[in-house]
Parts: C-alpha cells; sequence; structure tokens
C-alpha cells in the first residue's frame, strides 16, 4: 500500500438533484470522505460480494428487530443477499412480535421509568412494548413452542428453523418475521448466546418440570465453520459487534489454528459500528487485527468498516445493493449443514 501520494481522486463539489437515485447518493458518498466515504464503499463492497457470488453472512448485534429492522433483513434474504445469520436471541424474540400482532409502538427517551412501570410499559430506548399483551403472549407462545420438541440435542439453528416454521404457518401475519423468511428460504440463523435472551427464560418452566434442553453448541461451532470451508469465497456484513461478530470471524481460526485446514478465512467483512478499538474489546477491534488471528485472507483490501450508527447506516447500505444488483439463486444452507459438516469432519480425519 501507497497512501502517501498525491495521486487520489478529486473531491466533487456535492449537488443534490430532487431525482438523485440511491446509487447516485453511494457515489457522493464514496466520493466524499470521513465516514461518508466509508459508507459509500461499505456498499459498494456488499455489492461487490454479491457479484462474486460470496457465501453472506448477516451478525446482527443490538435491538435492530425493536425498530422494525427484520423487515429489511427479510427482504435481503429473499434475494439471496444473506446466505446465513448469527444474531442475539433478543433479535429473534421481539422479531416475533411482529408476526404474532402484538404491540409494538413509538415511545419518548425522556420519561420516568417508574411510571412506565406501574403502567406496565417496556421501554428500549424510545421504544415501548406492553409488559401483558406484548412480553407476556409472547412467553405463551415461545413456551407452547418448544413444550414438546428438541427432545434430542439441538443447535440454535434448529431451534430458529423451528421457530420459523411455526411462525410462518401459525402466526397472524407471517410476513412480518425474517425467522419464518430464513425457514422459507433454509438460511441457518444461529443465536449466539441463547441463554441471555427471553428465549433461553421461556425454557426454564418446561426445566423445572424436568424437561431437559441440551444445546450442542460445538456442533453449531463446527457448522459456521463448515459452512465457510465450503464456501469459494465468503463475507460478512456485520451490525454493530459483540458475540455476533465473533461467532462469525471465529470460523477462521477453527478451521486454521484448530482443524489446520489453512483456508485464510473471511474474503471481505463491513462493520457499522460505534464502538472504537483504543478499549480492546471485540466490538471495537478493527477488521485489520483479525488478520493475525486468521480471521482474514487480507488485512489490506475488503474491510470497510463504517463509524455510524447501524439505523442510519444500514437500511442505506440495503437500499443500495437491493436496487442496484440483481436477485440471487438461494443457497439453501440450512438443508446442506449436515454434508457441509461431514465433508469437513471427513477431510480432518484424513489429514491426522
Amino acid at each position: 500500500m501507497n497512501n502517501h501520494d498525491f495521486g487520489g481522486k478529486d473531491i466533487p463539489h456535492i449537488k443534490l438533484e430532487p431525482d438523485t437515485t440511491i446509487e447516485e447518493l453511494i457515489n457522493i458518498y464514496s466520493n466524499s470522505g470521513f465516514n461518508g466515504r466509508k459508507l459509500g464503499e461499505a456498499a459498494k463492497l456488499y455489492a461487490k460480494m454479491i457479484d462474486d457470488n460470496a457465501t453472506i453472512c448477516l451478525t446482527i448485534s443490538g435491538a435492530m428487530t425493536p425498530v422494525g429492522f427484520g423487515g429489511i433483513f427479510k427482504s435481503l434474504i429473499e434475494r439471496g443477499f444473506v446466505d446465513w445469520i448469527v444474531t442475539t436471541g433478543s433479535n429473534v424474540y421481539h422479531e416475533d412480535h411482529f408476526a404474532w400482532g402484538l404491540p409494538v409502538k413509538q415511545g419518548h427517551h425522556e420519561v420516568d421509568d417508574m411510571i412506565l412501570y406501574e403502567k406496565n410499559i417496556v421501554r428500549i430506548r424510545d421504544v415501548f412494548v406492553k409488559f401483558y399483551e406484548t412480553l407476556e403472549a409472547q412467553d405463551q407462545i415461545i413456551q407452547k413452542i418448544f413444550a414438546d420438541s428438541l427432545e434430542k440435542p439441538f443447535t440454535t439453528a434448529e431451534f430458529c428453523n423451528k421457530l420459523g416454521k411455526i411462525t410462518k404457518y401459525k402466526s397472524k401475519y407471517p410476513h412480518r418475521s425474517f425467522i419464518s423468511t430464513a425457514y422459507e428460504y433454509d438460511v441457518p440463523v444461529y443465536i449466539s448466546t441463547l441463554k441471555d435472551s427471553s428465549l433461553a427464560l421461556n425454557l426454564a418452566i418446561q426445566r423445572i418440570h424436568n424437561k431437559q434442553y441440551n444445546l450442542d453448541f460445538v456442533r453449531e461451532i463446527i457448522e459456521q465453520g463448515a459452512i465457510l470451508y465450503n464456501s469459494k469465497k465468503s463475507g460478512i456484513v456485520e451490525i454493530g459487534g459483540g458475540v455476533p461478530k465473533n461467532t462469525a470471524q471465529q470460523t477462521g481460526p477453527l478451521l486454521d489454528q484448530i482443524l489446520r485446514k489453512n483456508t485464510g478465512g473471511q474474503n471481505y467483512i463491513i462493520q457499522i459500528t460505534d464502538a472504537h478499538p483504543d478499549t480492546g474489546g471485540l466490538s471495537g477491534a478493527t477488521l485489520q487485527e483479525g488478520k493475525s488471528w486468521g480471521k482474514v485472507h487480507n488485512a489490506h483490501k475488503d474491510m470497510i468498516t463504517v463509524y455510524a450508527d447501524a439505523t442510519i447506516a444500514f437500511p442505506i447500505i440495503a437500499l443500495y445493493v437491493i436496487n442496484n444488483k440483481k436477485q440471487r439463486k438461494p443457497k439453501k444452507i440450512y438443508k446442506k449443514l449436515d454434508a457441509y459438516y461431514n465433508k469437513l469432519k471427513n477431510d480432518f480425519l484424513k489429514s491426522i
């Protein structure tokens, strides 16, 4: 890399017109500077992943579904722009409110939470849900779904597939659920920390009645590595950081450090984050730092970090690829997980 020459693009004097398109807006961003430039570059990198037929993982941290972003994830799945997902349990849990018609309202962040508590209103920043009409109703749905299933050891992909199937065929508005769409398109949805969510809390009733739940977390780690192993090219679009970010990125170290496959990690990564690297935390760790762990192929290209609020930046990136890229054939990875797993397993056993 040589970033020390005066040979870059001219900075344009930006002009916006009433009919400016999202493609033109992304070009404006990418030809400017600072995080606007990174936003434009990230949108174009996502388009490159699609053009290269990469296997694309979407990681979702933070409270994205309570603000309605599940609809964006659904649109990307339907167009073949997301092949597998790693998210938090809370994003899966709150997404289901929309499918079952449970109330989620705009509220306000300047409130007295003592008063909200007395009114049975639960707050997620400036989004309100009802304690009984939303959360308690959702709890009853989850408890019924998982009262008589998952008798054998399971992965969170199987957990979400089961939830997606019930949502698709039993809920009032299945088209309002990216979990239902993931089931329909065979997109595996992994929950990076199942126990850290209301989904797991709702298994407590059955566990008290001696029902066993055996999460095969090692199986799903291998499955995730197998997705990378069986992909010619692979990329991640990361909303936030946290455990979902690391879950997707640790596929490289699993293959190279543990299984000695020397695959090199991800070909592309986009991260939208407000975390910074100086704290030493994983959420803020630069994508380039991941090269030292074997998480990425090349620390010098195809790695873009946008320091921005994901609720602002992600819809712009998503709209760009939705408007400018042709729909891809779904990879239907969920149905291929056993084959992917067995190939990785057999290749490893042959090598030792």
